[in-house]
């Protein structure tokens, strides 16, 4: 049997998808925050959108968990940096090298702190005493630990002056660089909220920006305090 296919069905029925494809370009924006286009019986609303009412807090979500990412990235490169203090943290960095595989030292030993200027690196396996003491060295924190039974002890130097001025510049620019990360999360966010302003009242959407922004200054804030804390750790003020 040969079947004929109506063009003008298929035309019409093209027509009424091209109305509804604005909304599928919106869901790819935010998934969970937005209903689904719906055809109204007035052809002028064809093209209209329901916004469900948790859009707001699924953009301010969103955004808040990229910012609290910018903050956990400074954090960590802040704990790289060598202070005149003994930190743990300091050492998680430094990767190991033990039988072709490399791992963080955290991985492999457990840093504490003995005292202001002393730590304690514990290894779980006593066989990698050896390639742990080789990595602390060969790292640019300017370490040189000794065995201690089965254990090694590393004495924090005092910090030179050349080293606290390269140490600063360090900070600044992981400051700045979280700051950047945390306004182009508030952007994302912002570019987000523009194009609900066809769909959605302009008063909720302005309360909506000035949330994200208020996010932004929240953010920025911690991360500028938590390089300021840092600073006064390294210059010893």
């Amino acid at each position: 049997m040969i079947s004929y296919t109506n063009n003008n069905v298929r035309n019409s029925e093209t027509h009424h998808r091209t109305l509804t494809l604005p909304a599928v370009d919106f869901l790819s924006e935010c998934r969970r925050g937005f209903a689904k286009g719906r055809k109204s019986k007035d052809d002028d609303a064809a093209s209209n959108i329901d916004v469900s009412p948790d859009v707001g807090p699924t953009i301010k979500a969103n955004a808040s968990a990229q910012m609290e990412a910018a903050i956990g990235a400074l954090s960590g490169e802040l704990n790289k940096l060598r202070t005149g203090r003994a930190s743990p943290g300091m050492l998680d960095h430094i990767i190991v090298e033990t039988d072709d595989v490399k791992m963080p030292l955290n991985h492999l030993a457990v840093v504490s702190v003995m005292d202001s200027k002393t730590l304690s690196v514990n290894p779980y396996d006593p066989n990698t005493l050896k390639k742990l003491e080789s990595a602390i060295v060969a790292s640019p924190l300017g370490l040189s630990p000794k065995v201690d039974g089965e254990r090694l002890i590393a004495t924090i130097p005092p910090l030179t002056k050349e080293h606290i001025q390269a140490v600063c510049k360090v900070v600044t620019k992981s400051c700045e660089d979280a700051r950047q990360s945390i306004r182009r999360a508030r952007q994302k966010a912002m570019d987000t909220v523009k194009k609900l302003y066809s769909h959605a009242p302009k008063d909720d959407l302005k309360k909506l920006e000035k949330e994200v922004d208020e996010l932004t200054k929240k953010f920025v804030k911690s991360a500028e305090d938590m390089c300021k804390s840092k600073e006064k750790e390294i210059t010893g003020g």
